[in-house]
């Protein structure tokens, strides 16, 4: 199998020597910049138009919150927890996510622009309805997650679990899934034109759509 090209994003912008600041206490339109959080928990619940301008989160839990329109701008989260977060019609540009657990986070609705996840636990994540530019998932755990209704551009899933995640209406063309695991997905026929895949799993695609392979 030919060796996926790793794919070029902008990282966060960030100046050395950033400050550890207290955890705020958060209130709508809240404009959080320049520091390091750590070793907090966030459980702020109906939270609107939050933005984060270069902040580095680290050992932070975020789970459970309920966030919407949140903006965030050259921001690193390192061995964060947002297990069933809310984040609905978030903006999240220039930004990583290292080590993090993000087990039925919902980012339905995100505009995602120069973004990585790296080894993730993201199983039940949603990203339905988002818009993805220069976004790659690597080495990470999507199963079972909705993607469905999504607009894809630019976008890299390298050695990632896929298992029974749904992209119903979201075109797969030029997204390379040759190097992920999963033993089924839910996806449209239509949707897959482009898509590309090892030979090994044109037997699994085969199999979701009734064919019958005569070796």
């Amino acid at each position: 199998m030919t060796k996926k090209k790793t794919m070029k994003i902008e990282s966060p912008i960030l100046p050395a020597n950033l400050p550890i600041l207290s955890k705020p206490d958060l209130a709508v339109q809240d404009f959080i910049e320049m520091g390091i959080i750590q070793d907090c928990v966030f459980d702020d619940r109906d939270i609107d138009r939050v933005t984060f301008e270069k902040i580095i989160f680290k050992n932070v839990i975020f789970a459970d919150t309920s966030w919407t329109r949140m903006e965030m701008t050259d921001v690193i989260f390192e061995k964060c927890d947002f297990s069933n977060a809310e984040w609905t019609d978030a903006v999240i540009h220039r930004t990583e996510f290292r080590d993090c657990k993000m087990i039925g986070l919902q980012l339905t609705g995100a505009t995602i622009r120069n973004v990585l996840i790296d080894n993730a636990l993201a199983d039940y994540a949603s990203l339905r309805v988002s818009n993805t530019k220069q976004f790659i998932i690597q080495d990470s755990s999507f199963s079972r997650a909705d993607i469905c209704f999504a607009k894809l551009q630019k976008t890299e899933l390298s050695r990632c679990n896929i298992d029974r995640a749904q992209f119903s209406g979201t075109p797969l063309s030029g997204i390379d899934l040759s190097d992920c695991e999963f033993n089924g997905l839910s996806v449209n026929i239509e949707d897959l034109k482009g898509c590309i895949i090892s030979r090994e799993q044109a037997y699994v695609f085969a199999a979701l759509f009734g064919l019958v392979v005569n070796e």
